[in-house]
């Protein structure tokens, strides 16, 4: 069976990320952000969403753990920022419904929920520029990257929280993500 660890950035969602796994018949473990990467024993991580990029742990240091990571809201931001793209403040601000285009439909994580989908976001931060090796997948209106891939080191991140009931079509973005840890 395949082993799922949520890590928890102290986010207001981190219990939803993990009872969607759970849902769908995954082990999955919530563990502290400040586990030590040697620890971790799992299939792939999902990098929760939180309120404060400076109290993200160890965060940085699994992106070398070699499995398949799916970073959520400050998780994509995470990633992004260690792998030096670039994050900044957004122009809309807080949590809304928000349409998202899919821009590369063959994606692995968001490819499959072409052309369109309808999520729940928050951008007071957003992710500005991809990091090399990563691809912009989707966009909207409010937010140029809305989600992002490098699929040769299998990281990904969705600016929208697939988690909540109000995001259209977020479990198949779990079972996306899970076919990659298999």
């Amino acid at each position: 069976m395949t082993r799922i660890d949520v890590v928890d950035n102290h986010g207001q969602f981190t219990h939803l990320e993990h009872r969607a796994l759970r849902d769908m018949g995954v082990d999955v473990e919530t563990i502290d952000n400040d586990t030590p990467p040697a620890d971790i024993e799992a299939d792939g991580l999902v990098l929760s969403g939180g309120p404060d990029i400076d109290r993200i742990g160890n965060c940085p240091d699994y992106l070398d753990l070699d499995i398949p990571i799916f970073g959520i809201c400050l998780g994509m931001q995470i990633i992004a920022d260690a792998l030096d793209g670039r994050v900044g403040p957004g122009d809309y601000g807080g949590y809304a419904d928000v349409t998202v285009e899919i821009t590369e439909p063959e994606d692995p994580l968001v490819g499959s929920l072409a052309p369109e989908t309808r999520v729940w976001a928050s951008h007071a931060d957003e992710v500005k520029e991809v990091p090399s090796g990563f691809t912009r997948t989707a966009r909207s209106d409010v937010c140029d990257v809305e989600a992002m891939s490098d699929v040769d080191r299998d990281l990904y991140g969705v600016q929208w929280h697939p988690e909540v009931a109000h995001t259209e079509r977020g479990e198949e973005v779990f079972e996306n993500f899970l076919a990659r840890c298999q």
